[in-house]
């Protein structure tokens, strides 16, 4: 009775050898070698388009390092802070955008052109995933100081953006108002406000750019419908 108890102990051992090497082969493939500087681009850039895919709470350390492939230790070797890394994100989607928004404003020929041009851009939905971005920002912010510095000085920069077309348009006789720093502050809260709400498609979101012309158009002096017809034009 042994024998055959010794024989069969034996295949099986021999079967379990033969799938051994199949297992132990199943590694991970060797991380190319990278200098710093491009490594520290490629982790940059995993993280950006996160961010634009999911929203910045989608930048961890496991998410960022599966996006290019990587072992997470190799990610934290070189962004230690999570926290310092979505500030960092945050800064580089929403400055490509003002430096984008302020190349196409460039081209128009009035201040009136401009401020249409800025309000169809902003709120034509074709801005949505960097709304994401800044609406998680305003929440994430309240734990990562690194961030809330980070949205304080882009809305600055926006908010400048927009009293500087102001500014121009009082200058140039095309704009009538008093107080440019307010109506550029209430402006730039309603263009988020509005882009927030269309997140959630309340109401008619699609709408959302003429409903705030008329808004605008009432804050400068201008007729109803001007900055419709000037984006027209």
């Amino acid at each position: 009775m042994s024998r055959p108890e010794r024989t069969t102990e034996r295949k099986k051992t021999e079967r379990t050898g033969d799938s051994a090497p199949a297992e132990r082969t199943t590694e991970r493939k060797k991380t190319e070698r990278k200098s710093p500087a491009e490594r520290s681009t490629e982790i940059a850039d995993a993280a950006r388009s996160l961010a634009l895919d999911e929203g910045l709470s989608a930048i961890t350390l496991r998410a960022v390092a599966a996006r290019i492939d990587v072992a997470p230790a190799l990610v934290a070797h070189y962004q230690p802070s999570m926290e310092a890394l979505v500030a960092a994100t945050f800064d580089a989607i929403v400055g490509a955008e003002i430096d984008e928004v302020v190349a196409l404003l460039a081209a128009q020929s009035t201040q009136r052109a401009r401020l249409a041009a800025l309000l169809e851009t902003l709120l034509d939905g074709t801005r949505d995933d960097v709304t994401v971005v800044w609406v998680e920002s305003w929440v994430l912010g309240r734990r990562n100081d690194a961030l809330a510095a980070s949205v304080r000085e882009q809305m600055d920069a926006w908010r400048r953006v927009i009293r500087n077309i102001v500014d121009d348009g009082v200058a140039a006789g095309e704009f009538e108002t008093d107080d440019a720093a307010s109506v550029a502050w209430q402006l730039l809260g309603m263009i988020d406000g509005l882009n927030a709400h269309a997140l959630v498609h309340w109401e008619d979101s699609g709408h959302r750019g003429s409903r705030l012309n008329h808004a605008v158009e009432g804050m400068l002096g201008l007729r109803r419908g001007a900055l419709a017809a000037t984006a027209a034009d």
